[in-house]
């Protein structure tokens, strides 16, 4: 069967590159779009955003104790406080779809159940307290309680339905594992863990904080004028407790399990950030991706199933950085958008792309993927159309 499956590929390729439309303009923009997006990706997004996480998920695989992650994020764990923990984790992430996946990953590892897993999965990217707030200042207060709302119910929701359909598969998980919780004593306090990890969560939030709009002034705009700053005293102060409190052996299997994580996901990000160039275009819009924007916004120009489907669906595969969902959006509302399309994208798009599939599906398996992307749609389909109703 594998073998069979291997020859229809090799024979995909090869009719591709027979039929490749080398002649077509439109196809030579494509492929310029997706090393557009590689190269807006890789300048703007992978030293402030993923090496920060890849290190953070170093540290949970190693540092964490698997006792604590059980306590509150394990199949054993009460739901009433391991759904909420998983679900609210994500406001303090300013983290996109790719982003979060180190983190996602390591405490799957550590064995956090599949349900908050999930929960912790989706909230990371959809519940960005900072994404949030600016949906509410640029497309109007509605839009941005309806996804804080939608979200963190999304979160529980999701969660709660990849453990009862997976139940069964996950208490195999769990016996197959070890039973009694080792006894994993460290000499540091708990305080100090607190700081290293508040520190690294610091940097990877303050070196990511969004630039505010032209002449606004307040809390967000003072931030950013100090993220920099404030960026550079959690670095200090991360040097600093990895100097006088951590010991050599411990900050090798840190680097260690970090480049574990980056090795497994960096060459899938790669493909997936490639993919969505070439269909839907680079940084800044536009009619160059193979796929026009101007269909998509024909498409979903009412409040009917089928937009509301489609907004979630195309949402689903298409690559949003942290905040970068707005302006695209603002721009698809201006073109006609319906307001309930318009949330079911920001519910879905924000949470998963392709490249988040392709990584999640090396982490849990294909069937399991296909289930968690399955209710990110349909849940941001039905919301999407409750509220273009109510309105």
């Amino acid at each position: 069967m594998k073998e069979r499956w291997k020859l229809l590929l090799v024979l995909a390729v090869f009719a591709a590159c027979w039929f490749l439309p080398i002649d077509s303009d439109h196809f030579w923009s494509a492929v310029k779009e997706s090393l557009r997006l590689v190269n807006w990706y890789a300048r703007e997004h992978v030293l402030l955003c993923l090496i920060p996480a890849f290190f953070i998920a170093g540290a949970v695989s190693v540092f964490v104790s698997q006792g604590a992650v059980m306590t509150y994020l394990g199949p054993e764990a009460k739901k009433v406080i391991a759904y909420p923990v998983a679900a609210i984790s994500g406001t303090i992430l300013a983290v996109c779809s790719c982003t979060v996946l180190p983190l996602f990953a390591s405490i799957h590892k550590r064995g956090a159940g599949l349900g908050p897993a999930t929960a912790f999965l989706y909230s990371g990217p959809a519940i960005n307290v900072l994404a949030i707030i600016l949906t509410a200042r640029v497309l109007g207060p509605e839009l941005g309680i309806a996804r804080a709302v939608g979200a963190v119910s999304f979160a529980m929701i999701i969660g709660l339905l990849m453990h009862l359909i997976f139940r069964k598969e996950e208490a195999s998980r769990q016996l197959a594992g070890p039973v009694v919780m080792p006894d994993e004593k460290t000499e540091r306090a708990l305080w100090q863990d607190g700081i290293y990890f508040a520190a690294m969560l610091g940097i990877l939030v303050f070196a990511n904080w969004g630039r505010p709009a032209d002449g606004e002034s307040g809390v967000w705009a003072a931030i950013h004028s100090a993220k920099w700053i404030v960026t550079g005293i959690l670095g200090v102060t991360l040097v600093a407790s990895l100097a006088f409190w951590f010991k050599k052996d411990e900050l090798t299997s840190w680097i260690d399990s970090s480049w574990t994580f980056a090795r497994q996901i960096l060459p899938l990000l790669l493909v997936g950030v490639l993919a969505a160039g070439f269909l839907l275009g680079g940084p800044g819009g536009g009619d160059k991706g193979l796929i026009p924007n101007a269909w998509i916004s024909q498409l979903v120009g009412d409040n009917s199933l089928f937009a509301n489907f489609f907004a979630s669906f195309v949402g689903a595969f298409m690559y949003f950085a942290t905040l970068t969902e707005v302006p695209i959006l603002e721009g698809l509302i201006q073109s006609g958008m319906g307001k309930g399309p318009a949330l079911a994208l920001l519910l879905a798009g924000p949470a998963l792309s392709l490249p988040n599939m392709l990584v999640i599906r090396s982490v849990m398996g294909t069937r399991k993927t296909v289930v968690f992307v399955g209710l990110v749609i349909v849940l941001s389909t039905v919301a999407g159309m409750a509220f273009g109703t109510l309105l």
